[in-house]
């Protein structure tokens, strides 16, 4: 398969007229349609804008190279269009674009990516650009790229290079989609080095995997490693090599100043278990609130799982006793030891509470984990488990079984301040101690940084934990103390929170938020987050069973499949209908929420599980009323998005 099979001549246009950004976009997506591309044309430009907003496709010369992975895609293929004036794509260099190809990939798939890469390759050469913008018709534009396909790559080999040939220099390079950009820094590092005279190995790791990946012994041999990414990379390899971190744009327009870096010895040994880490370009500033955004993501990510599992089990342990009446004493008062009075109860219920007691040390140590890599992970996990436990230096000098101060517990808040104090801490630590002589930087790393980063941060917390602990019980008692209507105000922000971004940050931090609350006891909030997640794609498949008039054949076909999704709290079903239409999905969604989230606080019905969706209902208070609640909001969503919606266009 070469290029030209991704290319239809239906999606071809020179000399095409078009005098904005948004207007060359939308022409590219409309020959993707005329070609049979695309299934969903409205969702494929989604995925363009939003491949956008991280950054422009232009790459300079007068070239761009819109891309995205969408379901929407049928068939991967390209649309291209050529322009007399050409128009203001934001390229790096200011230059106007006037040669655009637009390249539509499914989320799948591996063979049309390397055939793209040709392509990508192929536009960093001046004379293929200036053929194409000459071609007179599409015939003549279509024979410009396949002649220099095959004068560029008459046989596609697997060994381009001798397998013993060491490497100068080598450079990763990745993109968050995985199709272009990585490709075209790849070719650009690599013919940039060959005119300056240095050997250059380039890994891609694009959308369909690593592709020349670099061996051991080139890294061992080569003078340092360029790693033009905007995604994470295998990193612990290169521990002692010169290292650089950029962006992947900076590959492709600067590569020239990232090889003479390495060239001439400014770039930092990196070492993966602390020490002096790679720089990141001073070009690419990240901003203070993305940063402790990232940072805290870390620790939620590695979070979660301890807190599902844990919960799930915790759960089961409940519906157990309750199978078996044991939930309740004789005089029909509720059995204080509800969840293992029972052995089959007791096994799932205390593995699940071993489980979740892992969350906060986990939480606090892989955020500190996050901002000063391995080296983190110890202080940051001791101070989560002293927030957990509540230990001061009072409660360590009155008894010897280290039992904590309950009223000192500082929980979900202490374990924040605790991961962002050990990963400061550490950082500050590999400053004090960068004196040392070079010989020391094996040790600093699996000795200095953790022992003395361990005792700063158990002292500060010790120190620290009775007045965050006093901050967290007030919260605690505070939520438990809500009356009705605050609390109904709160499940309806919170529920509504689920839906506003499906996954998202604002999702993320209500989910967050329900989970901390479960371990402070007011399970009532976790109740109003879970059936907010779980509206939106119920609501969506309920529209598209019942008014199949406003939907394409596409989503009528996967609309049922979001029934299960939502009853098993899994937003994200309910994405790929947002992304097609979210002026009309998303508000629709947020009220189905926050309808269902306030019915939860009317109702009064709690849920002691952070995950499950309908199969921990069981262990819910008025477990019938949350089904209640989950049919109104659910019924309430569809309408609303019934409504709005436009009948689909017959095509």
């Amino acid at each position: 398969m070469r290029i030209i099979d991704l290319l239809n001549p239906k999606a071809i246009e020179i000399n095409a007229s078009v005098q904005t950004k948004m207007e060359a976009i939308d022409k590219m997506v409309s020959l993707h349609e005329d070609a049979g591309n695309l299934y969903d044309s409205a969702a494929y430009k989604e995925a363009i804008l939003a491949r956008e907003k991280l950054g422009s496709t232009a790459i300079g010369e007068g070239i761009a190279v819109p891309h995205a992975k969408s379901d929407s895609v049928k068939t991967p293929s390209l649309s291209a269009i050529t322009l007399c004036e050409g128009v203001d794509y934001e390229a790096p260099d200011g230059r106007k674009s006037d040669i655009l190809f637009m390249i539509a990939a499914t989320p799948d798939g591996d063979l049309h990516l390397e055939i793209l890469s040709r392509l990508m390759v192929m536009l960093m050469e001046s004379d293929f650009c200036e053929a194409l913008r000459n071609a007179k018709t599409i015939d003549e534009f279509l024979c410009v790229i396949d002649k220099k396909e095959k004068e560029k790559y008459p046989e596609i080999k697997q060994e381009e290079t001798p397998k013993n040939e060491s490497y100068k220099i080598l450079a990763v390079t990745a993109c968050p989609t995985g199709i272009a950009h990585t490709y075209m820094a790849a070719e650009a590092l690599e013919k940039t080095a060959k005119k300056m005279g240095y050997s250059l190995k380039a890994e891609t790791n694009g959308s369909g995997g690593a592709k020349n990946v670099l061996t051991r012994t080139e890294i061992a041999e080569c003078d340092g490693i360029i790693i033009a990414a905007d995604k994470n990379v295998e990193m612990a390899r290169f521990d002692g090599k010169p290292v650089i971190k950029t962006s992947v744009s900076n590959g492709i327009n600067k590569p020239e100043e990232l090889i003479n870096r390495i060239i001439d010895g400014k770039a930092p040994i990196y070492h993966e278990q602390g020490g002096a880490s790679a720089s990141s370009d001073d070009l690419e500033k990240e901003s203070f609130g993305h940063k402790v955004y990232k940072h805290l993501m870390n620790g939620v990510s590695h979070m979660l799982p301890f807190v599902v599992g844990g919960g799930v089990l915790i759960a089961l342990g409940f519906l157990i006793d309750t199978l078996l009446g044991n939930a309740v004493m004789p005089d029909g008062s509720a059995n204080g030891a509800f969840g293992f009075t029972s052995f089959a109860a007791s096994v799932p219920f205390w593995i699940g509470k071993i489980a979740f007691g892992f969350m906060l040390p986990i939480l606090s140590g892989y955020i500190a984990q996050s901002i000063a890599d391995r080296p983190g992970l110890l202080p940051g996990m001791l101070g989560g488990m002293i927030a957990a436990n509540g230990y001061t230096f009072a409660s360590m000098f009155e008894n010897q079984n280290m039992v904590g101060d309950g009223s000192a517990v500082s929980g979900f808040l202490g374990a924040l301040f605790a991961g962002f104090a050990a990963g400061l801490i550490v950082n500050g630590l590999k400053k004090v101690f960068a004196w040392l002589p070079k010989a020391m930087d094996g040790i600093k790393p699996v000795f200095l940084y953790p022992l003395f980063g361990t005792i700063l941060v158990g002292a500060l917390m010790c120190l620290l934990n009775p007045i965050i602990g006093t901050v967290n019980t007030a919260v605690s008692n505070m939520l438990s103390s809500l009356g009705a209507t605050s609390q109904i105000l709160l499940s309806i922000v919170l529920a509504a929170m689920m839906a506003t971004d499906m996954g998202g940050p604002f999702n993320k931090a209500a989910y967050v938020f329900g989970t901390a609350a479960i371990a402070d006891g007011n399970t009532w909030i976790m109740a109003a987050v879970m059936i907010g997640g779980m509206v939106p794609p119920i609501a969506i498949a309920l529209s598209t069973s019942f008014a199949k008039r406003k939907w394409t054949d596409e989503e009528i076909k996967n609309g049922p499949v979001n029934y299960l999704m939502g009853l098993c709290f899994i937003t994200e079903g309910a994405i790929p209908y947002a992304a097609a239409d979210p002026l009309r999905v998303i508000p629709s969604c947020m009220v189905g929420s926050a309808v269902a989230g306030a019915l939860t606080a009317l109702f009064k019905v709690t849920c002691p599980a952070p995950h499950g969706g309908i199969f921990t209902f069981v262990v819910c208070e008025h477990p019938l009323l949350y089904i209640a609640a989950l049919v109104a909001g659910s019924l309430v969503g569809a309408l609303m998005l019934t409504l709005l919606k436009k009948d689909r266009q017959a095509k």
